[in-house]
């Protein structure tokens, strides 16, 4: 597949828990986009990689996106794909914070934007139990809440979209079986309360803006993050012509 190249750069903002890249020492141990922006690079397109707080709210990991942007990107706009909880925040800084004229598309990837009924379980059934540590080594719970239900049906009230700015989505779709244990727990919570989901948000969650695309895979399987036993088994996808057809969609719109 030949990606087309963008008149302007793509920023990649990562979702709770997340990060740009984990080092040791000189040693690059994991990227969270797992060689994307580098194919998208390869091929011509000029890419950003944000780092924020990975478990900052809403409103301090938006803030943190926006001076990311504002330093790496000053005198152009941007185009933003975000996984996750990062399109919350791109909603927030986008609509909130003052960036409309700097971004000229939105793309989230499994981003929660009903909230996800996991966190809503999480926040019943396990921060109770680990209020302690929490509060031992002083971090908050706010990005958890921020991902409930009814905290995201307040944000979408809060949180217009901008006119002019072009928003897009990607969903994920995936069943739970006994390749991927980690998924079982959450696939099932999420299922019983808002049906089909890649393991942590339903696709009635992740739909979003004018267009909405259906990715067969589990949540972090979407930013291509290696999975040892399904890349052994042939049931691991490059997601690299996925996102490239993403960069299409924006060139066909005339960017």
């Amino acid at each position: 597949m030949i990606i087309p190249t963008l008149r302007c750069p793509i920023v990649f903002a990562h979702g709770l828990l997340g990060f740009d890249r984990l080092r040791l020492g000189r040693w690059v141990l994991a990227r969270y986009w797992a060689g994307i922006p580098e194919a998208l690079a390869s091929a011509g397109l000029r890419v950003l990689v944000a780092r924020v707080s990975p478990l900052g709210s809403v409103p301090e990991r938006a803030a943190q996106l926006k001076a990311f942007i504002e330093r790496h990107s000053p005198h152009e706009p941007v185009h933003v794909f975000a996984h996750s909880m990062g399109g919350l925040d791109a909603r927030y800084m986008i609509s909130r914070l003052g960036m409309a004229e700097r971004v000229l598309s939105l793309t989230t990837i499994a981003t929660p934007h009903r909230g996800t009924a996991f966190a809503d379980w999480g926040l019943r059934r396990l921060v109770p139990v680990f209020r302690f540590f929490f509060d031992l080594f002083g971090l908050s719970c706010q990005a958890f809440r921020d991902l409930s239900v009814a905290s995201c049906r307040t944000f979408n009230e809060m949180v217009p979209d901008v006119p002019g700015v072009r928003y897009f989505s990607v969903a994920g779709r995936f069943d739970a079986d006994w390749l991927f244990p980690e998924w079982a727990l959450s696939w099932r919570v999420i299922e019983k309360e808002q049906g089909p989901n890649d393991g942590m948000v339903a696709i009635s969650s992740a739909t979003y803006g004018e267009d909405c695309s259906v990715w067969e895979g589990d949540h972090v399987s979407l930013i291509n993050f290696p999975h040892p036993i399904a890349r052994a088994r042939g049931r691991w996808t490059d997601r690299t012509p996925s996102y490239g057809g993403l960069v299409r969609r924006l060139a066909d719109e005339g960017f």
